[in-house]
């Protein structure tokens, strides 16, 4: 997609759809009261409350009066004293898709009149890019859902005034986002470990990063026993994927931000097995290690100041006649043992030894994601992620970051009592609590047992990787979080804080 800024006045812009959006308090505000006839007509419909402003509703008129745009879209925007760029991001991406789904393939978006900041320019951008994306990829001819839009022009910001380099930087985030959405979508028959490591080198490539795939020999010969004991049911062999940012102005002895993610490309439960209801979705049990890939292939463009270093553990679980059965014993990479109550909890496993790789190469701050628990979705729904931390000022940057970056996520208690619930019994861990409470505080204390005492944060994902239904706003499938709360993490480090 082709974003540019529009300098022309609204009356003289010639566009297939001209967009802008108003609040419930003022329906007809802004720049929609600044464009002659049409805005006639829409405080005409103002009154007769057709026109109210409420969040997401859509006002389209045909053939407006007095502009040369072939339509008028306008966008509820809701109340003014709630919105910001989370919600201008929302807005831009379900505008999009209205117009979208109307054959529409090119469009202006017109600023709201106190709204033409470099900030809103981002979100905009981010937001159009993120909702012309289509999981689709695997439909043919005229099944696929629509073809991309063409161009985007945003109108009514100052060309000197940072505007451009937001649209770059929206452009970077959203096309990361969105990859990592591509990544999730992918079937497990067409996204192995070992296709995933060569996507990921790939990427590193194209993009100026130093990539290292370890395969089962090299993960066998740095005794990764977790990962590797979860990798044995199936014929695939694991991978564990390592991509590194050195930028040259990062301090010496500086802080090296540690992102570790599950990717796990199918997940049957392993001798554990799930039940066969929607356990086509399992596919996406590799959505942190997506997120992970992707967010460096943002921070290869914009380039923070601080090192960092990818680590994404990736293999399938499979109940093949080899694979590891409850009440196996493993020894991971750390050294510790852990008995295997339950083979469908192997995210934790292979994330031990993810996370202990990940300090091993020198990572002073660790975040994790991963989908990790149903328990967490059940706790929070398909609304906020999980945040579990062991450090109270990393935990509070990283909610920071996940706030400005329109991530919702929600923290949760990680007091020393649940760590019991981990304890062995013949080895240092077990992987399930053996009861039915507190699974998603179980789940990251295991993980919290190899982080030690670097600071580290876990994100459980499993509620919010994933879109069961299309919403007015984005695609069915993969929603790429947290791409962006990763990168507005690394984009605003201080190793002060």
């Amino acid at each position: 997609m082709n974003i540019t800024l529009e300098s022309r006045t609204p009356a003289a812009i010639e566009t297939q759809a001209l967009v802008t959006y108003v609040f419930d308090e003022e329906p007809v505000s802004g720049r929609a009261g600044q464009l002659g006839p049409a805005s006639e007509v829409l405080r005409r419909l103002a009154q007769n409350s057709e026109l109210t402003g409420k969040a997401l509703e859509m006002t389209y008129l045909h053939a407006p009066q007095g502009l040369k745009a072939e339509r008028l879209l306008v966008v509820g925007a809701g109340k003014k004293a709630k919105f910001d760029s989370a919600q201008l991001r929302k807005l831009a991406q379900t505008a999009l898709r209205y117009l979208k789904s109307r054959g529409v393939k090119r469009l202006v978006f017109l600023a709201h009149a106190d709204g033409a900041t470099p900030e809103a320019a981002q979100a905009i951008t981010e937001g159009l890019i993120l909702g012309d994306f289509e999981g689709d990829k695997y439909k043919t001819g005229d099944k696929k859902n629509s073809a991309p839009f063409e161009s985007v022009a945003l109108a009514g910001w100052d060309a000197n005034g940072g505007a451009g380099k937001a649209v770059e930087k929206g452009r970077i985030i959203a096309e990361a986002q969105n990859f990592a959405r591509s990544l999730a979508n992918e079937p497990a028959n067409l996204l192995t470990p070992k296709i995933l490591g060569e996507r990921a080198a790939a990427m590193a490539r194209e993009n100026g990063l130093e990539c290292d795939v370890l395969d089962e020999k090299r993960i066998a010969e740095l005794k990764m026993g977790a990962l590797l004991s979860v990798s044995l049911g199936g014929p695939e062999p694991p991978r564990m994927i390592v991509i590194t940012y050195s930028p040259p102005n990062a301090a010496p002895g500086g802080p090296v931000l540690g992102l570790v993610g599950k990717a796990v490309t199918f997940d049957t439960g392993g001798i554990s097995i799930k039940p066969a209801a929607d356990m086509d979705k399992m596919k996406f049990d590799m959505s942190g290690g997506a997120a992970m890939i992707a967010t460096m292939h943002a921070l290869s463009k914009l380039k923070p100041a601080i090192k960092v270093i990818a680590v994404v553990p990736s293999t399938e679980n499979m109940p093949g006649g080899r694979a590891q059965k409850p009440g196996d014993v493993q020894t991971s990479m750390s050294g510790k043992t852990i008995e295997v109550l339950n083979t469908d909890a192997e995210g934790r496993l292979i994330l031990a030894d993810g996370v202990t790789y990940a300090r091993k190469l020198g990572a002073t701050h660790l975040v994790d994601a991963a989908t990790l628990t149903g328990a967490i979705v059940v706790a929070l729904g398909a609304v906020n992620a999980g945040v579990f931390g062991t450090d109270q000022a990393f935990t509070d940057r990283v909610l920071a970051s996940a706030k400005a970056a329109g991530e919702k996520m929600w923290p949760m208690p990680m007091d020393d009592e649940y760590r019991e619930m981990m304890k062995g019994t013949i080895s240092d861990l077990q992987n399930i609590s053996g009861g039915r409470y507190a699974g998603a505080i179980t789940g990251a204390m295991f993980i919290r047992e190899f982080a030690e005492d670097t600071p580290w944060v876990h994100l459980d994902i499993a509620g919010t990787a994933w879109l069961d239904d299309a919403k007015p706003w984005m695609a069915k499938g993969g929603t790429g979080t947290p791409v962006r709360t990763l990168v507005e993490l690394a984009m605003n480090f201080d190793s002060k804080k």
